[in-house]
């Protein structure tokens, strides 16, 4: 994944975006206009940021995208596994902030579906033969949750879309080096029946451990049937490393922005 400018910001952008008639991409924060601690470019209204500097900050990201902000999809992440799917044309996007979920899905152009992080990971999803995109937000809870997993049942199911044709983007997040967990944590996944060993490295005998997420998202989209070869990461930049490219909660112990995770159909 490289990182491209689009007019005056700057983002990552997965290989294979370019290839189709989409914006695709993740973004850093730089380029707005908020002021410390959230500086510069908090696209995240669950911040203690102001509403205007967020907006502001949202206008600027669709803006050099050529895209009405109106046109911008996010909801209320709450760390589920529950779904919003638009399947059809919706005149006021707005009303879906207040929906809590963690994922969407929708075969409609024009709508920009974006995924706030600061740590957590957030994946995109592109199937190029029934038309239709997906974002997912996964922290330690969604992965335990099986979101990844479930957004693949709901295109196979809803849009007929098979997971061998999805092409897919893992964007930054918090690394393992940069993750310790404790043995709460790690309990959760074994009764999920997550191979624990696979995703972690123990730190402290029985007490804490390094938790790879990235790892984790890429082996569930595998398992699911999605392509290797079809798979991008930004494994390479992590949030918690850094600090000039990207919000980081546990770095900043809260008092941080949000990046954005986005994905449109330009026809």
């Amino acid at each position: 994944m490289k990182m491209v400018r689009q007019n005056k910001i700057n983002f990552l952008q997965p290989e294979w975006a370019q290839n189709f008639p989409l914006y695709a991409g993740f973004s850093t924060r730089n380029g707005g206009v908020s002021r410390p601690p959230f500086h510069s470019l908090n696209l995240g209204f669950n911040t203690e940021d102001t509403l205007y500097n967020v907006e502001g900050n949202r206008s600027t990201l669709c803006r050099a995208f050529d895209v009405s902000p109106a046109s911008l999809l996010t909801v209320r992440q709450v760390h589920g596994n529950n779904i919003l799917v638009i399947s059809e044309p919706n005149p006021d996007l707005g009303h879906f902030l207040t929906v809590e979920c963690d994922a969407i899905i929708t075969n409609q152009p024009q709508v920009m579906v974006g995924i706030l992080t600061a740590d957590c990971y957030s994946v995109l999803f592109w199937h190029p033969v029934a038309q239709v995109i997906a974002a997912a937000h996964v922290g330690w809870r969604g992965a335990v949750k099986g979101i990844l997993g479930k957004v693949l049942d709901a295109l196979r199911e809803l849009f007929q879309a098979q997971a061998g044709d999805l092409y897919c983007a893992i964007g930054p997040g918090i690394s393992a080096a940069h993750y310790e967990v404790d043995r709460a944590v790690r309990d959760e996944f074994v009764k999920a029946g997550i191979r624990w060993n696979e995703i972690a490295a123990e730190k402290k005998i029985g007490q804490f451990w390094q938790l790879d997420i990235a790892s984790c998202c890429r082996l569930q989209l595998e398992r699911g049937g999605v392509d290797p070869a079809k798979i991008a990461d930004a494994t390479s930049w992590c949030t918690f490393k850094n600090r000039e490219l990207f919000f980081s909660y546990r770095r900043d112990k809260g008092q941080t922005g949000r990046q954005m995770g986005f994905i449109m159909m330009r026809t």
